[in-house]
């Protein structure tokens, strides 16, 4: 994922980079999951930024955690490791104008958290905030404003993550800004389902007993704001941000190979959303640990997301679902964005000096402001 920043590519890197300190401050966020370890550094750009690089590895930092509520030694270790890559990319790129490091369900779990950050800290240099998980279900909102249908003033937001799943929903105010009404946020994910039944393929039983467990904790969630009739009459616009997401859009257009643009942004209709439900529980365990857009390290997380989307499905009247490769890292870089409409005075005088990037600067720092400030404004109601 990182290969950009090795030496083979040094030199074009390095030109690129002598660009963006001349010209934009560089961002940079890590998400660090039940599942996976994701960074991404970015720039801004008038309408919203630009990726410069990413990195992500599925470490199963929660493995094992419903034991005893605790991190394992392997789990630390793996992610550790990643968050060591990490540190390196983003050393590569420094100097960082502004950055945002969380940590979320499996941190706010283990009895040892504070020992692993430490740990982190005294390894990696890094700097891990756990946050609540009201704060996660903000973020991924962020994370997807792009994606929001301007013509749809709510839209439900659900992120399937390792250790929890979190759904909010939001309302759009004639003006964009964006706040949440509410939120709930589910007390299993991928990696705890898949552990709680540890059958290659999970059961009928262990199928459904998520999904009606899911009925039961939505159930006043739908009724205190009237979600249920408001998704009927189509005034709700539903988006999803989860590795199974992604992978129920990769099933559908059956892509030989994972493509982040061709599946990020689409929606998926409920009669294909079943179609591509089905035919991975027919893959089977090893069809899935072979599928190129499922494989060995997701084939049992993804059983586990399709109980979740289908307990989703079958309890609101959706007829479609917007599939999003984004989320809290996303959310995020808009946040830390949208809080820094001007750039630090060092910049100014940096670009000031150098007339060759003259007609970048003009006007740039105000409509860049604007635009940030208008694709984001997220916060939460009251």
């Amino acid at each position: 994922m990182s290969n950009r920043w090795i030496a083979e590519n040094e030199d074009r890197r390095g030109l690129a980079r002598r660009f963006d300190e001349q010209a934009r401050p560089v961002y940079a966020a890590i998400d660090l999951g039940t599942t996976s370890c994701r960074l991404v550094i970015a720039s801004p750009t008038p309408t919203s930024f630009q990726v410069i690089e990413t990195f992500s590895k599925v470490t199963r930092l929660g493995e094992g955690i419903i034991q005893d509520n605790e991190l394992s030694r392997q789990a630390i270790r793996r992610t550790v490791a990643a968050l060591k890559v990490c540190a390196g990319v983003i050393n590569e790129y420094a100097p960082i104008h502004r950055s945002r490091f969380v940590a979320t369900a499996a941190c706010r779990r283990a009895k040892n958290c504070q020992e692993f950050l430490a740990q982190v800290k005294k390894e990696t240099g890094l700097s891990i905030e756990i946050i609540s998980s009201k704060e996660e279900a903000r973020l991924a909102v962020v994370g997807c404003i792009p994606l929001l249908n301007r013509c749809i003033k709510r839209t439900l937001v659900f992120d399937i993550g390792g250790g929890s799943t979190e759904i909010s929903l939001a309302r759009i105010t004639n003006t964009g800004k964006t706040f949440i009404e509410g939120f709930v946020s589910l007390p299993y994910g991928v990696v705890t389902i898949s552990e709680a039944f540890p059958s290659k393929d999970l059961t009928d039983l262990a199928y459904n007993t998520i999904i009606e467990r899911t009925h039961k904790i939505l159930k006043e969630f739908d009724e205190k704001h009237g979600i249920f009739q408001a998704i009927q009459n189509q005034e709700i616009q539903v988006i999803g941000t989860s590795g199974t997401v992604t992978v129920l859009g990769a099933v559908h257009l059956n892509l030989t190979r994972y493509n982040r643009s061709a599946v990020d942004g689409i929606s998926i209709s409920k009669r294909d959303i079943d179609r591509a439900i089905t035919k991975i529980k027919m893959l089977g365990d090893e069809g899935r640990k072979k599928h190129p857009c499922i494989g060995a390290q997701k084939a049992d997380l993804t059983m586990a997301g399709c109980a979740i989307i289908e307990a989703l499905c079958t309890f609101w009247p959706i007829s479609e679902i917007t599939v999003a490769d984004r989320g809290i890292r996303e959310g995020i870089l808009l946040d830390l964005m949208h809080r820094n409409q001007k750039y630090p005075n060092k910049v100014q005088k940096r670009r000031s000096r150098r007339n060759q990037f003259g007609r970048f600067r003009n006007g740039y720092r105000e409509a860049a402001g604007k635009a940030v400030q208008k694709n984001t404004g997220v916060k939460n109601k009251g």
